[in-house]
């Protein structure tokens, strides 16, 4: 974990510079892979490479429309000694069948956001549960630390209680959890500079 506390409000930028990631997206961290044996475990081949995540959109949408969703497409990339996933409008960084298995022997941080809002955030360690949630409903939670993450999660910007309005930060705090588990921050300029090596994923 990091020193200081990241917080919602050090994601604002996703609003202004990467809405449309915003919108629809699943990010996931995982630690002690490479980007590419990342992709093969997932069963992608690595193919083409990109830079930054402006470079994504096109050929997610092209894949969805083509294989109907059947198959989904996925691009990694090296970020502080974890490998990121960055999926455009997808969401295999949070189905349990394809990253607990990823987890054995290693940690995985994962956050998810569909069009119609509907969004998951998992942290798994050796194939266990440690915290899921949804964040737009993050007092309903599960996992072994659960209750005892409840302050961490406070301190990245969510409302833990029922009816309490969370100003449409949701997602911005899932990204502040993220970086609260894993000390990898990610920025506008490191969304927009990051090399990932990219290929089409079996959806689960």
């Amino acid at each position: 974990m990091t020193g200081r506390t990241p917080h919602a409000r050090d994601y604002a930028w996703l609003r202004e510079r990467h809405r449309s990631l915003r919108e629809a997206y699943c990010i996931t961290l995982v630690s002690e892979i490479a980007p590419e044996p990342l992709l093969q475990r997932l069963g992608a081949e690595a193919g083409t490479e990109v830079t930054g995540v402006g470079g994504l959109f096109e050929p997610a949408f092209d894949t969805w429309e083509e294989h109907q969703g059947r198959e989904l497409f996925v691009a990694a990339a090296a970020v502080g000694g974890w490998s990121v996933l960055v999926e455009v409008n997808g969401y295999l960084g949070v189905t349990s069948a394809a990253v607990r298995p990823l987890s054995r022997g290693r940690t995985v941080v994962a956050h998810h956001r569909s069009v119609d809002a509907l969004d998951h955030f998992i942290w798994l360690a050796d194939g266990e549960l440690i915290l899921g949630f949804e964040p737009l409903f993050p007092y309903r939670r599960e996992g072994s630390r659960a209750e005892a993450f409840a302050p961490r999660m406070r301190e990245s910007g969510f409302l833990l209680c029922p009816g309490q309005d969370l100003d449409h930060q949701h997602t911005e705090a899932a990204f502040a959890l993220a970086e609260r588990i894993t000390g990898i921050r990610l920025t506008a300029d490191t969304l927009d500079s990051l090399e990932f090596v990219c290929g089409r994923a079996p959806a689960p």
